[in-house]
């Protein structure tokens, strides 16, 4: 066994849920995850994201999504649409409603300046830089579902001073 394969291989029942507004993102990132024994869903958006939640009938291990998911065309985030078009964060946090055992994965090109954009704190999530690189990709995966899943109340948690151990997060 050569250095690089030293890491055990994913277990085959587990399922990703993709999503980014970018189909040449969602392919790659779909492709890297299939390669290394995923089960991949995707979705364009928010809106299908959440309908995958709600309906796929087994079980979803992890949602990695784009933080910046604009709507095909304008919409109101309503209490009464049960599919809203959202931005990243905000998917994983109703996401995290409707499955209690998903664990997030948040990716951008532009972590710090999107983080701050959209008050989120360092180290609320684990955070993939963009463009997607192979190895970090896989790697993060598989110590993000060995980590327990978050809470949709601790993704609303103010964190004064930073959050600890944020760093470990970032690649």
């Amino acid at each position: 066994m050569c250095p690089l394969d030293a890491s055990p291989p994913p277990d085959p029942g587990r399922t990703v849920l993709a999503v980014d507004d970018d189909p040449d993102a969602l392919k790659l990132c779909r492709l890297f995850l299939e390669k290394a024994g995923f089960s991949v869903l995707s979705a364009a958006g928010s809106s299908d994201a959440l309908k995958i939640c709600k309906s796929h009938e087994g079980p979803i291990h992890l949602l990695i999504t784009n933080l910046v998911l604009p709507p095909p065309e304008f919409s109101f985030a309503s209490g009464e649409n049960e599919f809203p078009h959202v931005h990243g964060h905000e998917l994983a946090v109703r996401a995290l409603h409707m499955r209690k055992d998903l664990h997030v994965i948040l990716m951008s090109a532009n972590i710090e300046k999107e983080l701050l954009g959209y008050g989120i704190r360092a180290g609320a999530l684990p955070f993939l830089p963009k463009p997607l690189d192979a190895q970090a990709l896989v790697s993060l995966v598989n110590r993000t579902l060995d980590a327990p899943p978050p809470t949709p109340e601790s993704l609303m948690k103010e964190s004064p001073g930073g959050a600890k151990g944020a760093d470990e997060w970032f690649d």
